[in-house]
Order: structure tokens, then C-alpha cells, then sequence
């Protein structure tokens, strides 16, 4: 099972006590190029620095392409801290954090991503018909391709980053120590969806949009406990983030960038903002199920961690795992 890949390696609670600190820190290392370019360019237009203090403020002094590729830096550099502490500290290959199966599955990657950008593109095209008010055509083709780039390349960074922190690195490490998968399923969740509280949708929607973020965060949970691996919802939550920054974005949205449209309403923190944990989560978890026969819901999500039977036979330096 995907959670017992962690006993395969070095697995110790201090170890995902450090590991934690060491990828907290370097992703926190990683936001300082943004920080200095935007002091820098406030300085340099003769502007004060507790001016930018509020985010919001800050996210809009830089052009916004530039923006965007600071901001995604620190998840990068945040991915790569993952990968070495999970190959140094934890002594486990990346696939084992990846997935249950002996190689990355990128069928799946590429379902995940697939089933989204599908239907955010249908989503929005029916609602482009039928409300254009809403919407006005900015597309430029010079800072649209350099936008279209840096999205390619460090949007997926940025999701892979979150995902193998929440539902690779925490996920084992939770379920090994709690010897559960009920617990790390709720606990990556919830602190996934509340890192989200400094996003500027929370003070245009209010705390209501909270539902999503957390509903997000227990679905792309689920996704990976009852697919045995991370694949799914690696792709899935690439394709939600890159179709979103390329195709629309809006004044209170924490990715404002010179996409085709811009969504000129005014929001409404009702059905339609919890309505995808409501309606399209669980779709999309049925379509997810027979595609790939799911089985046993109850076992994958509310089952116990048994650590394996090590037996090492005499004269044998390969130990034997008994599930």
C-alpha cells in the first residue's frame, strides 16, 4: 500500500521533524528573490517600504509575469529540498514517495490533468456565452507566450510541490507514526486548505471559501489513498493551477496574469463557490473509480498502517518483507 512504502525506508519521527523543518525553511529561502526585486523596484521609484506591506499591494508592484516567476521560485526550490531530504535523511527513491507501484505511472498524470482542463475549458466556455458581460478579451501575444513559459514550466513545479509535501512526505510520514491512514488523511487537509487563509479569494469570498480549499485538500487526499500513489493528483492539481493562469484571471485571485480573459464581476460567496466540492469532486472521484476499479473505500480510507514482518535468513543480507 502506498503509506507502507515509508517503512521501506528510514522512517523515525524526528527524521519527519527535521525533514519538515528543513523544506519549510528552504521554500521560505526561496521567497527572498521576490521580496528583494520588489523592495528594489519601490526604492528605485522613490516609494517607501512599509508601503508594500500589505500582499496584495506587493503582488502588484513587479510586472506580473516576473511576478509569477518569483513567487513560483520558492516552490521549486521547495521541491528540490523534498527530494533531498527524502534521498538523504529518509534514504527512499522518489518513486516510493511517488507511488505504490514500482515506476511513476504518467497514464495517470496525464488522466488527472486531462479530466480537469477538459472541464474547465467547457465551464468556462458555457459561461463566457452565456454571461460575456463578465469577461473582457485581454490577450496579448508577447507577455501572453513569456506568461504561457513560465506557467509551463514552474506551475507544475509549484503543485508537485505541494503535493509531495502534503499527500507524499506528510502522508506517510503521519500514517507510519499513527499507524492509520483516517488521521493523515484529515490532518493534511486541513493544513493544506487553512495555508491557503493568506490568499486574497479569503478576503474577497470570506471564510466560506475555506469549504473549498479544505474540500480540495480531502479530495486530492482521497485520490491518492484509493489509487495507492500520487500520480492522479499530481496531474490533477497541475492542470487546475496552469489552465486557470492561462486562461482567466481576475483582480482578487492570487495568480493575476496577462491571461486571454479577465473576469470583470463581482463574486458572490454563495452555491457556486462550494459547489465543486459538492457536485464535481465527487464526479470526478466515480469517473476516477471505474476507470481504475477502486475497491474497498472503507479499508483504503479508514484502515489501519501494519508495519511489515522483516525476516532476514541466515546467510542473507536482503531482508524479506511479509505484508
Amino acid at each position: 500500500m502506498y503509506i507502507k512504502q515509508a517503512f521501506k525506508s528510514l522512517h523515525e519521527w524526528w527524521r519527519y521533524l527535521v525533514g519538515f523543518l528543513i523544506i519549510f525553511i528552504a521554500s521560505q529561502i526561496g521567497s527572498i528573490p521576490l521580496l528583494i526585486a520588489v523592495m528594489f523596484k519601490v526604492m528605485s521609484n522613490g516609494g517607501n517600504i512599509e508601503s508594500i506591506q500589505d500582499p496584495n499591494v506587493m503582488m502588484t508592484v513587479l510586472d506580473s509575469n516576473l511576478t509569477l516567476f518569483l513567487m513560483l521560485l520558492s516552490f521549486a526550490i521547495g521541491l528540490l529540498a523534498i527530494y533531498l531530504v527524502v534521498k538523504y535523511l529518509h534514504r527512499q527513491t522518489f518513486v516510493q514517495l511517488t507511488t505504490s507501484r514500482k515506476k511513476t505511472d504518467w497514464g495517470r498524470v496525464f488522466f488527472g490533468f486531462g479530466l480537469i482542463t477538459v472541464t474547465t475549458l467547457v465551464v468556462t466556455t458555457l459561461d463566457y456565452y452565456n454571461n460575456p458581460q463578465d469577461y473582457v478579451l485581454q490577450f496579448d501575444l508577447v507577455p501572453f507566450l513569456i506568461l504561457a513559459v513560465i506557467a509551463i514550466i514552474m506551475i507544475p513545479l509549484q503543485t508537485s510541490f505541494e503535493e509531495y509535501l502534503f499527500r507524499g512526505y506528510l502522508m506517510q510520514g503521519i500514517g507510519v507514526l499513527a499507524k492509520n491512514k483516517w488521521l493523515p488523511l484529515i490532518i493534511t487537509s486541513v493544513v493544506f486548505g487553512a495555508l491557503h487563509l493568506a490568499n486574497p479569494e479569503v478576503d474577497k469570498f470570506g471564510n466560506i471559501i475555506m469549504v473549498y480549499y479544505i474540500g480540495t485538500g480531502f479530495f486530492l487526499g482521497i485520490m491518492t489513498l484509493m489509487d495507492e500513489g500520487m500520480e492522479l493528483a499530481l496531474g490533477f492539481h497541475a492542470g487546475n493551477n496552469l489552465i486557470t493562469a492561462l486562461l482567466v484571471t481576475a483582480d482578487w485571485t492570487v495568480f493575476k496574469t496577462n491571461s486571454v480573459f479577465k473576469d470583470i464581476s463581482e463574486p458572490s460567496a454563495g452555491f457556486d463557490v462550494i459547489a465543486p466540492v459538492l457536485i464535481l469532486y465527487p464526479i470526478f472521484l466515480l469517473i476516477m473509480a471505474w476507470r481504475y476499479k477502486w475497491r474497498d473505500w472503507s479499508g483504503k480510507l479508514f484502515g489501519k498502517v501494519e508495519e511489515p514482518i522483516v525476516l532476514t535468513e541466515e546467510k542473507t543480507s536482503n531482508p524479506t518483507f511479509i505484508e
